[in-house]
């Protein structure tokens, strides 16, 4: 059974950093892409990063291209979101999500949340102005 586990988020003055954490369980490393994804109340779900199973390529949502950087820890089951110069527009929900279809090839595949199997529960993160 696979499990994927959020941590990390927290409440953070604009302009400040959070990393934010996924601890999976049940998908050994090398199986599936992994990625980031938002709500914020009243929106949709959007894309925020996405690392590709082979850890070759990431891919960002333009909104935290250059501010927010996904990686893969050490133990390979970690996934992280290291967050820097954060906005109060940044302020939502964040889940953590792997998906067993390593056919993707481009950003509109990454990004699409139906290429994703597998989600956590969520962490949240509030960004004060």
């Amino acid at each position: 059974q696979v499990q994927l586990v959020e941590s990390g988020g927290g409440l953070v003055q604009a302009g400040g950093s959070l990393r934010l954490s996924c601890a999976s369980s049940g998908l050994p490393f090398g199986t599936a892409n992994m990625g980031w994804f938002r709500q914020a109340p009243g929106k949709e779900r959007e894309f925020v990063a996405a690392l590709s199973w082979n850890d070759k390529y990431t891919y960002y949502a333009d909104s935290v291209k250059g501010r927010f950087t996904i990686s893969r820890g050490f133990a390979r089951n970690t996934v992280y979101l290291h967050m820097d110069n954060l906005k109060p527009e940044d302020t939502a929900v964040y889940y953590c999500a792997a998906g067993r279809n390593r056919d993707c090839s481009d950003y509109a595949c990454y990004a699409a949340p139906l290429r994703y199997d597998y989600w956590g529960q969520g962490t949240q993160v509030t960004v004060s102005s």
